[in-house]
């Protein structure tokens, strides 16, 4: 039962990263495939997944296409429900869906001043009030979920779940962006720096060559603040 998974790129989407985590990191086997994002090929890439228009996107084993991240997310902890992508216990859970549900919708100011990049850590950023708004937002979020649940492990609801996947991107832009953030959080984003899964993610989008860079900034850009 091999599904197909379409992302866009691994440096700079992070609903491609989202949706690529929901398979690794919980071994649902599948192939991956890559749209032009970034080349002006995605409308004709993704003509054979309609209505489909933004990755990821992925065809489930009897052919039937799903987008979306919340949409994937649910579709396959429904057909895996073994595979522990949601937290076992139904109060963990519900926090869970809550916390993915915010992400999915939320957080505007944050994804807006801070596009996802995995080359370097760009020095200097001056975060606006808005992006600080969401930054304490998600301090008070992180820091629920973590009191309530996250005693059996480093994640969220201790144990990796879907939870996870969707602020992966969330952590990148912390470290790409030197957000100021709590101790506690950075431990957090440390943790998913530090995944074998998000490292190997980054590794291959470090492959591709950009010109123009994606985002740039009128900014000086050091090393990536989390393992290679």
């Amino acid at each position: 039962m091999t599904y197909d998974l379409y992302i866009g790129d691994r440096t700079f989407s992070s609903w491609s990263l989202r949706g690529w985590l929901m398979f690794e990191c919980f071994d649902i086997p599948h192939r991956t495939h890559m749209v032009g994002l970034y080349t002006g090929t995605m409308q004709q890439d993704l003509a054979p997944l309609a209505p489909a228009r933004l990755v990821p996107v992925m065809r489930i084993p009897d052919g039937t296409v799903v987008g979306d991240t919340l949409a994937m997310a649910e579709t396959l902890a429904e057909r895996h429900p073994d595979a522990g992508l949601w937290p076992a216990d139904p109060a963990a859970r519900a926090m869970a869906r809550w916390l993915v549900a915010e992400m999915h919708s939320g957080f505007g100011a944050l994804r807006t001043d801070c596009p996802m990049q995995l080359h370097g850590q760009w020095q200097g950023f001056a975060p606006s009030d808005a992006v600080r708004t969401d930054l304490a937002r998600l301090e008070d979020l992180w820091s629920l979920a973590r009191s309530q649940f996250g005693d059996a492990g480093p994640w969220l609801f201790g144990a990796y779940s879907l939870a996870d996947v969707f602020y992966a991107p969330i952590a990148a832009r912390i470290a790409g962006y030197d957000l100021p953030v709590s101790d506690a959080a950075q431990t957090y984003v440390a943790h998913h720096l530090s995944d074998p899964a998000f490292r190997a993610w980054r590794a291959q989008g470090l492959t591709v060559n950009y010109d123009p860079m994606p985002y740039a900034m009128h900014l000086e850009q050091g090393a990536w603040p989390g393992p290679d």
